[in-house]
């Protein structure tokens, strides 16, 4: 196996190892407070929500094809990419291999739309924001940040021999 191939699959598997708690850590808190006359500040809704609790959320309260959309760019296109690219990386059939390389570069252009999907949720949520509205990042969204970043890497890092002979 080549070298950068080698590099390719480290980048690889850590991916695969921030994906999961991106997905399941917090993500996201969200508090709705107003600074009330003779009470003074008080909250009136508080939310912290992983990438898949959020999913779970719309589902449950009809909102089904966003629920799909981010389910779809932030689980199943990840982790397609990555498992694609794992077989890429140590699969010896040269013509398996380029197969699976050219649907990983076709995956590649949708890569960023996970990150799309949080960018869209993230920016929803800042324009609605006021004095009443805050909204804080947790630990989530840097793994989850992280794993866009090193999947990308991965990807860039990988090569495919030009011939059945530079298959090792």
């Amino acid at each position: 196996m080549l070298t950068r191939n080698i590099a390719a699959l480290i980048f690889t598997l850590a991916s695969f190892a921030l994906l999961f708690p991106g997905l399941t850590n917090p993500i996201l808190e969200i508090t709705v407070s107003a600074d009330l006359p003779i009470i003074g500040k008080t909250t009136f809704y508080e939310q912290t929500q992983s990438i898949l609790e959020t999913v779970k959320n719309l589902w449950a309260h009809n909102n089904e094809f966003v629920a799909v959309l981010i389910f779809l760019f932030s689980v199943i296109v990840p982790v397609t990419k990555g498992v694609i690219l794992l077989v890429v990386l140590l699969v010896r059939d040269f013509g398996l291999k380029l197969r699976m390389f050219r649907v990983v570069q076709l995956i590649g252009k949708w890569s960023m739309a996970d990150v799309f999907v949080v960018g869209v949720f993230m920016s929803f949520l800042s324009s609605q924001s006021n004095s009443s509205v805050e909204a804080q990042l947790h630990s989530g969204f840097y793994y989850f940040a992280g794993y866009c970043l090193i999947s990308m890497v991965g990807i860039q890092v990988a090569k495919l021999p030009l011939s059945k002979e530079g298959v090792s």
